[in-house]
């Protein structure tokens, strides 16, 4: 019998509250509260999510962000810039000691992303891992898609989901972003560059490197056909059955106390 994960689509939220969702999610799953879990989520409004360590402080165009009407939140995890929009976002809570969970970051990101790839796969979009020659040197970009990391999704030679992890309390947190469509002119006015000329160059540079499942697909794909397809890839991928669960009035009051006394906070936001 394969092991049982629990699966929760927690749909379009508020980022406080998604972000509030994936810690207590960590939190429960140390405590034994919970198995391993599987979330699928969206946004509402989009939002442009930073990095833990992230400067936002001459990097992110905080205005432009208001004038778009989206959310801005900071995430648990490293990383850069994402404008989360038309994409399934997933999270995966599992503990660092897990019998499939290999001790090494980059390992452990293989393992869990070898469900996104039999997602992609389910839709049928020839997907691959990302292996760089060495280690990636710093672009100094602020903007997630721009080059894949180790194990990431690529189709075509172009990175189809990004992902950050982190560890805390021996549970690994990995969420990630599978974009369905990209607003490319709308991402690229969220960011601070020197002049026009620099953005122009930087928003035709990541056309060359990022792409969405409706680009590769060849056709329209809808949401849940994306859930569907990306449930049984985990589910494969991992080697796992997965069972709905609903949270109770309890974990729900505790996550929206920790969206709002941190995640909605403009001293957890701004920080950096």
């Amino acid at each position: 019998m394969s092991e049982t994960w629990y699966f929760i689509d927690s749909g379009h939220a508020s980022p406080a509250y998604n972000m509030a969702l994936d810690e207590a999610l960590l939190n429960w799953h140390s405590q034994g509260l919970i198995p391993p879990v599987i979330r699928f989520y969206g946004w509402d409004p989009a939002t442009l999510s930073v990095g833990y360590f992230q400067k936002l402080s001459g990097k992110i165009d905080v205005d432009a962000v208001k004038e778009y009407g989206y959310g801005l939140v900071r995430r648990p995890t490293g990383g850069r810039a994402v404008l989360h929009d038309n994409e399934l976002t997933y999270s995966v809570i599992v503990s660092e000691n897990h019998q499939s969970m290999p001790p090494s970051v980059t390992e452990a990101y293989r393992v869990i992303s070898e469900g996104i790839l039999q997602g992609f796969r389910n839709l049928d979009v020839q997907a691959d891992f990302s292996i760089p020659e060495g280690k990636l040197e710093q672009t100094g970009s602020a903007v997630c898609f721009e080059e894949p990391s180790w194990y990431e999704l690529i189709v075509e030679g172009k990175k189809a989901a990004g992902s950050a992890q982190t560890r805390q309390k021996g549970v690994i947190l990995q969420h990630g972003s599978i974009p369905i469509e990209v607003d490319e002119s709308a991402l690229f006015d969220m960011f601070i560059y020197p002049n026009e000329r620099i953005k122009e160059r930087a928003r035709k540079a990541f056309s060359g490197k990022a792409v969405a499942i409706n680009e590769v697909a060849g056709r329209q794909v809808q949401l849940e056909e994306v859930k569907k397809a990306f449930y049984a890839g985990f589910e494969k991928g991992l080697g796992m059955q997965l069972q709905p669960y609903t949270l109770t009035q309890e974990q729900l009051a505790e996550v929206n106390q920790l969206a709002e006394e941190r995640y909605a906070k403009d001293e957890w936001t701004y920080y950096r």
